[in-house]
């Protein structure tokens, strides 16, 4: 790289770090561009993208359908707030829930608010129509969740990264070991006063934990059993990413409260929402939630296009097909490999554990050695690299790709 290329991209990211809150740790490539499976840097280099910014790029990269509905309808109107109706919102509205098949759907704008949602709609629920006294409704969480940083979600995370120094935290949640449903009866069975299991069906940040078959559906069972909500946290793992339209659809599991994110506008502006049926929704009533961009005109016409390119593209039967191949592939390599233990996933949502201790720079230096390759991803949880391509990836990209990941393994073998 030439020096003035290297000074093109140190100048962005010294404009990043002394304007910009330290909140993230960047790998350090400047991105300027980005078209279907690639992106570009400021120099002009192609990458492919195997993190489709966490899952929300399923569609890929300005897939011109999604681009052209936000162009067309930012034309038309932006925004008009919940103050009056507009003419977009309840297209949406009604398309997204017979989509997934829910009665209603409440609009938002970003993961960590609809989490917050579907938080406070279980705990109305829990008093309006369960019966649990004012204040003493209890939410079972997961150990090792990530359901985004707010003041709430931190209280029940045990990410101390993003706990310390943020409290005192909010109360009424009870933690128990993922995957675990000996655990699961117990907290059900021995408090009258849980109102709601929020679970994610595959733990993505804690480095794509796919938990053993059958869980989700034996933990909807139980959930039923005691008259508490199944929550499903599918911000990650929803819109075709595992090879279903939902993770939980691999179980046959119609959660109570159902939470998108991210992929439900493909990654070209933030929409999210909160799903459920009557009996549930209607216990929000006006005043009780709201956000001044949810629902926006943009927002909706964005998320039905996005939602169409799922379905007309075929996104998730070509998911399931691609993981199976990719982790194929890469179990043939660790088969000989000293640096890496195991592949794990399902459809494009996948990870590789790397042979060293979570405090180690090994990741990271192989995701920096990726870079070099062409090839984007980050490290998470210190010794684990997860894999998430753009869902409209075909059969030669991803052999490339697997290509230059063994490739780059085989610099770090011992």
């Amino acid at each position: 790289m030439a020096v003035l290329e290297k000074k093109a991209t140190q100048d962005a990211i010294d404009l990043e770090n002394k304007y910009g809150a330290h909140n993230y740790h960047p790998l350090p490539v400047v991105l300027s561009k980005g078209e279907g499976v690639y992106v570009w840097d400021v120099e002009g280099k192609k990458y492919y993208d195997f993190l489709s910014a966490y899952s929300a790029v399923n569609q890929g990269h300005c897939h011109p359908k999604i681009v052209g509905a936000m162009d067309a309808q930012a034309k038309t109107l932006t925004l008009t707030s919940r103050a009056f109706y507009n003419d977009m919102l309840g297209k949406y509205e009604k398309y997204a829930s017979e989509y997934f098949n829910f009665d209603k759907l409440l609009p938002m704008n970003t993961g960590a608010e609809a989490v917050e949602t579907a938080l406070k709609i279980c705990r109305k629920w829990a008093y309006e129509k369960k019966g649990i006294s004012e204040n003493e409704a209890e939410i079972i969480v997961c150990t090792n969740n990530f359901h985004g940083r707010t003041t709430t979600i931190i209280s029940f995370s045990n990410d101390e990264v993003a706990r310390n120094h943020f409290g005192p935290y909010t109360q009424g949640f009870t933690k128990i070991e993922y995957d675990n449903l000996e655990a699961l009866k117990d907290a059900l069975e021995n408090n009258k006063n849980v109102a709601g299991f929020l679970v994610e069906p595959i733990q993505g940040e804690a480095g794509v934990y796919v938990p053993s078959k059958g869980y989700l559906r034996e933990a909807k069972a139980l959930c039923e059993a005691n008259n508490v909500l199944f929550i499903a946290d599918e911000v990650q793992t929803g819109i075709a990413r595992t090879g279903k339209l939902l993770a939980v659809d691999h179980e046959n599991v119609k959660p109570d409260i159902l939470i998108l994110g991210k992929a439900l506008s493909g990654g070209a502006y933030p929409v999210s929402a909160v799903l459920a049926n009557d009996e549930v929704m209607n216990v929000i009533r006006p005043g009780n939630h709201g956000s001044t961009f949810g629902g926006n005109p943009v927002a909706a016409a964005v998320a039905m296009a996005a939602l169409d390119v799922i379905k007309d593209e075929n996104l998730a039967e070509n998911a399931e097909k691609l993981g199976q191949l990719f982790r194929s592939e890469l179990n043939k390599y660790i088969e000989n490999s000293s640096i890496v233990k195991l592949v794990r996933g399902k459809g494009l949502l996948n990870a590789i554990v790397i042979n060293d201790t979570e405090d180690s720079d090994t990741a990271w230096n192989m995701c920096l050695k990726l870079r070099d390759n062409g090839l984007l991803a980050k490290p998470t949880h210190g010794n684990i690299i997860r894999f998430a391509p753009p869902l409209v990836m075909n059969e030669e990209q991803l052999l490339d790709c697997v290509s230059i990941i063994t490739k780059t393994l085989k610099e770090f073998e011992k």
